[in-house]
């Protein structure tokens, strides 16, 4: 990961400040080139020196269905993209799927705006700096209960988990094999047919679901402990009713006192089915799990109806992710390139993921999360939000997605965008997979100056609109009022909602008034923001107002923010 220093060239001071640095630098863990791998952004010159912004590209807006939620495709560097979301969804993401460059040495990603080869000496080193840079921001979205996964193949795997372990500390890290091409790629010494993804999250946390599977595919047993040793006495705290309603298990009884006996193995009281481990025979055996255990795997087991009551079994790990995953469904070329290549004919991308490997990354995470919102900066040909979208068409659910890519090669406009819009309009190829009401607003990053002027202040909070409503949620604008001249260039208020609440933005407070009066009529809750240079709350001014209205001050609320981030 270092590069090779010619020390024999260097002047004295030059080699006591090298010895001073060296000295200073983490002797254990992943080190790599950081000083000498330092991210810049000259290929946006615009960005040099200044704050980022959204700025939607209202004509590529898709709206199909008012009930659904809006998803959002943001045009720019993600690090920008990022920077811009550590202030609308601050712990607000539920799942961040990532599929980074794989730094092949093929040219296949740009560092300051060079491509970056298998000859350069600071490859690693540029590799690991621009994702150390996008993964501390993208750690401070992630909900408490949220999961990183990270796609990653040989080249990079061993360094990435090296430094997630680095960045997440306090996290389980679980990598996970895919078989994605079963053909192979061939190396010097052996032919790759697999991928990995790195799963992390808090330790501790139950966030990886059971998959879900045709129930034919199941192997179904007796919960009921048959053979040797399987009788009540052997182990008395296995002897317990499993309570059964509407042909479903709904809890556990107690472990029965030892001189009690059932009459039968299934007894009915009220609604409910209390069934014991009792053979056919009468005879009192016990269940395979203790009662201090069994809850622990409801979602394993089923109840069975018979002619006298009810059997209880067990799915032999039916829904645990294993670790390695082999199906036809992964085959990249198949339900990647192809699939591409037949929603956006006349495009070219490079090695787009099968829908299917994202979707049994993340469905998993999100079954029992309908309003969930996951999050890919890497968007490419956006497989992320296909998935997502796929899932939502199966279940009913109302999660969304961000999707974050740059425009290099054209890869947002031509590629990303047109595939979500087939996949919402429709394919005549793939019915299946294509044809799924949503919603779709597509924004682009744009800049405003960083000096703490009135002028840039005014500005940024002229821009933060899009931010704003993207916050909250809420983007059908209501009221945009406006006044004749003034500070605000004719800007007076704009209220904007959801069903569940409002968005009101108040650009000149001399109009206060009418803005309070406007605020008063509403329903529902309402996030209030106000412009003010120097950070005021408006508390008092708001005050018979508090019990309807949250209040934020901008866009100081917005600089904090950026101050962390652009120290």
């Amino acid at each position: 990961m270092m590069g090779k220093n010619n020390y024999q060239d260097w002047t004295k001071e030059d080699l006591i400040q090298e010895i001073k640095r060296l000295k200073k630098r983490k002797k254990y863990g992943l080190v790599w080139e950081e000083e000498k791998t330092k991210e810049r952004f000259e290929a946006e010159a615009e960005a040099e020196g200044k704050l980022p912004v959204l700025v939607e590209d209202r004509k590529r807006e898709i709206i199909t269905d008012a009930d659904k939620p809006v998803n959002i495709l943001i045009e720019g560097d993600n690090y920008h993209a990022l920077s811009v979301l550590n202030y609308t969804h601050p712990k607000g993401i539920d799942v961040i799927y990532i599929d980074p460059p794989y730094n092949t040495g093929a040219k296949d990603w740009k560092y300051n705006n060079d491509y970056v080869d298998e000859n350069d000496a600071y490859r690693h080193s540029k590799w690991l700096s621009m994702m150390n840079n996008r993964l501390r921001l993208a750690k401070k979205l992630l909900k408490d209960d949220g999961v990183l996964i990270c796609a990653i193949d040989e080249n990079e795997r061993d360094r990435l988990g090296l430094l997630l372990e680095e960045l997440f500390g306090n996290h389980e890290i679980h990598c996970i094999t895919i078989v994605h091409n079963p053909r192979g790629v061939q190396g010097k010494n052996f032919s790759y047919t697999h991928e990995y993804a790195f799963f992390v999250f808090r330790k501790n946390l139950k966030v990886i679901g059971a998959r879900r599977i045709k129930d034919e595919d199941i192997y179904w047993s007796n919960l009921r402990n048959w053979g040797g040793e399987s009788k009540r006495e052997d182990a008395r705290n296995c002897f317990y009713p499993v309570i059964v309603e509407n042909e479903k298990i709904v809890g556990f009884g107690e472990v029965v006192p030892q001189d009690i006996h059932p009459e039968k193995q299934t007894l009915k009281s009220g609604n409910q089915y209390y069934v014991y481990p009792i053979d056919k025979n009468g005879i009192e055996r016990k269940w395979r799990y203790a009662r201090q255990s069994v809850e622990e795997i409801i979602d394993l087991l089923r109840a069975k109806k018979t002619r006298s009551g009810f059997e209880i079994e067990l799915g032999k790990d039916f829904g645990t992710v294993r670790t390695v995953w082999q199906d036809s469904r992964y085959d990249a070329n198949e339900y990647g390139t192809k699939l591409v290549h037949n929603l956006v004919p006349d495009t070219h991308f490079d090695f787009p993921k099968s829908v299917f490997n994202t979707y049994d990354c993340i469905a998993p995470i999100l079954y029992e999360r309908k309003k969930a919102i996951v999050l890919d900066y890497f968007a490419g040909s956006g497989t992320t939000g296909h998935a997502l979208m796929l899932l939502n068409k199966e279940d009913g659910g109302q999660r969304q997605f961000i999707l974050c890519t740059n425009n290099e090669n054209g890869i947002a406009q031509e590629v990303c965008y047109p595939r979500i819009r087939k996949v919402i309009k429709g394919h005549e190829d793939y019915p299946d997979i294509t044809n799924i009401s949503s919603n779709l607003k597509y924004y682009k990053t744009a800049f405003v100056g960083s000096e703490p002027t009135h002028r840039n202040k005014k500005l940024l909070t002229d821009k933060s609109v899009e931010m704003l409503c993207i916050r909250e949620n809420t983007f059908e604008e209501v009221l945009n009022k406006s006044v004749p001249a003034g500070f605000n260039q004719g800007k007076a208020f704009r209220i904007f909602k959801n069903k569940e609440q409002y968005l009101a933005i108040l650009f000149d407070e001399m109009q206060i008034d009418a803005f309070k009066k406007e605020v008063g009529k509403l329903k529902l809750h309402v996030s209030v923001y106000v412009f003010s240079l120097e950070g005021d709350d408006f508390r008092e001014e708001f005050e018979d107002l508090k019990n309807k209205i949250t209040l934020c001050s901008i866009p100081e609320a917005i600089l904090k923010v950026y101050r962390r981030i652009f120290r």
